[in-house]
């Protein structure tokens, strides 16, 4: 397999190539080697390196038939939520550089009977406390499309390597939107899904009901048959869901019928102004969708506000993983800042955050979603900020900075809706901008099929990549 031929298949297309035996897993794990070290000088990606993990895997895999849909595709956990046996689970704090896992946490066991092979641990900022992907134990990563730029966060390593082509997926979490925020500005798609649909075991909750995990790809198909890999609650998990009626990856290839769309380009939560790019970019969005047959319509929907629900359960969480730091005094300013001003947050206050959460769901389904079946609207309504923009910010500051990143994506976390992030085009900078779809809770099958119908009119069936993930790795820049 040529150097750049590896970029050009998603995840599902590399495993079909595995089960016809015409590539092996241990090619595809160099391939993925290959492109790390050619490409991560400049995207700061993976900040830990499992070469010897990932061909171990792959070498037991050339020998034995394939048992999960994803035999042998090369695959990035995010250093937070991802504990893997034997590797370091360090939350991206210095603190916890020592911090091997002893065992598979059950996402990774999941990820396992699918067949991945874990190439490494991807970029975030400490505790996945930013939009951003700055962190000062691993640096900062940047954008593949635009290496003046970040990838957005708390997933932004992620992101950054699909959107290089090191791997075609890779592990996200979203607290705020930190699946749906990286995957608008590297072009990808990110499915937060509805809190309860994937365990968390062996925590019970985290961030008290704001995070849920997924992941990134460069397919709506990859995206599905994820989702059908991580699918479903344990009695331990303080939030469940049944089990859905049929795969999602059924679902990508279903016409969904003609759907009430709703959208606007105003911010969901005040404070902010959605750049005109941003608007360009979503109606154009939007216009595809109508050419579907969709009945789309721009309104003002009446979002709730969300910061006195979401701001308890954020600053407890932090305090939370904070307490797993053996030297908590030698934690980022920033993260000390917020552990310390999170006293206000006591059990009292989380738990009538978590009421006036669901009262907001309610308010939700009745009176943003009440005559739709979807309501669109930017991930960001601002561009993708440069690198370097929260490097030395302390905690309020940190906070202030990052409301025009969060004011759209963190609705979805108070009311545990699902939310998909969808490629719209470009900004001046050559940055991606994305849309994010919102349907009712446990509605996820729905936004796949919107979501592959948008895709199938793309160019060749697909969205495109980033210019480096095509780049010759000799010239390449870092």
């Amino acid at each position: 397999m040529a150097f750049n031929e590896y970029a050009e298949f998603d995840a599902i297309g590399l495993a079909e190539l595995v089960q016809k035996r015409e590539v092996s897993p241990s090619e595809l794990v160099e391939e993925a080697i290959s492109r790390i070290e050619a490409f991560n000088p400049a995207v700061n990606a993976v900040v830990y390196k499992a070469y010897d993990l990932a061909r171990s895997i792959a070498a037991a895999q050339d020998k034995s038939a394939p048992t999960g849909p994803l035999h042998g595709v090369p695959f990035l956990l995010k250093d937070i939520l991802g504990d893997c046996q034997g590797l370091p689970s360090t939350l991206a704090s210095r603190m916890l550089r020592e911090r091997v896992m002893p065992q598979d946490c059950e996402l990774v066991s999941r990820f396992r009977k699918a067949g991945l092979v874990f190439v490494g641990k991807s970029n975030s900022p400490e505790f996945g406390i930013l939009p951003t992907t700055e962190c000062a134990f691993y640096g900062p990563a940047r954008n593949p499309w635009n290496l003046d730029h970040g990838p957005g966060g708390s997933s932004g390593g992620s992101a950054a390597a699909i959107a290089a082509g090191i791997v075609p997926i890779a592990l996200g979490g979203d607290g705020g939107g930190s699946i749906r925020i990286p995957a608008s500005a590297c072009g990808l798609i990110g499915l937060k899904p509805s809190r309860g649909r994937i365990s968390l075991a062996p925590l019970t909750q985290h961030w008290f009901g704001l995070v849920v995990l997924g992941g990134l790809a460069r397919s709506v198909l990859d995206s599905a048959i994820l989702l059908d890999v991580l699918s479903g609650s344990l009695p331990t998990d303080r939030w469940q869901l049944a089990q859905p009626p049929e795969p999602y990856a059924t679902t990508v290839d279903r016409d969904p019928g003609l759907l009430r769309i709703g959208w606007t380009t105003k911010p969901v939560q005040p404070g902010v102004l959605t750049n005109r790019e941003v608007v360009r970019a979503t109606a154009a969005f939007m216009a595809d969708l109508a050419i579907l047959g969709h009945d789309v319509r721009e309104g003002s929907p009446r979002f709730p506000l969300v910061h006195d629900a979401f701001l308890p359960q954020f600053f407890a969480g932090i305090r939370v993983e904070a307490d797993l730091v053996e030297h908590p005094e030698r934690l980022e300013q920033r993260t000390k800042d917020i552990v310390r001003l999170s006293g206000w947050a006591t059990d009292a206050v989380v738990d009538r955050a978590l009421r006036r959460g669901e009262r907001i769901a309610e308010a939700v389904d009745a009176y943003v979603l009440g005559s739709a079946d979807i309501v669109a609207y930017p991930v960001m309504p601002v561009p993708v900020p440069p690198v370097g923009r929260a490097v030395g910010q302390g905690g309020v500051r940190s906070l202030i900075t990052s409301l025009p990143l969060v004011t759209n994506t963190t609705l979805a976390n108070v009311t545990g809706h699902p939310s998909i992030s969808l490629p719209a085009g470009l900004d001046g900078n050559g940055v991606p901008i994305g849309v994010q779809l919102m349907a009712r809770r446990g509605r996820e099958d729905l936004l796949l099929s919107v979501a592959a119908q948008l895709e199938r009119l793309q160019p060749g069936g697909a969205w495109p990549l980033a210019p480096l993930a095509t780049a010759d790795p000799t010239t390449s820049p870092g």
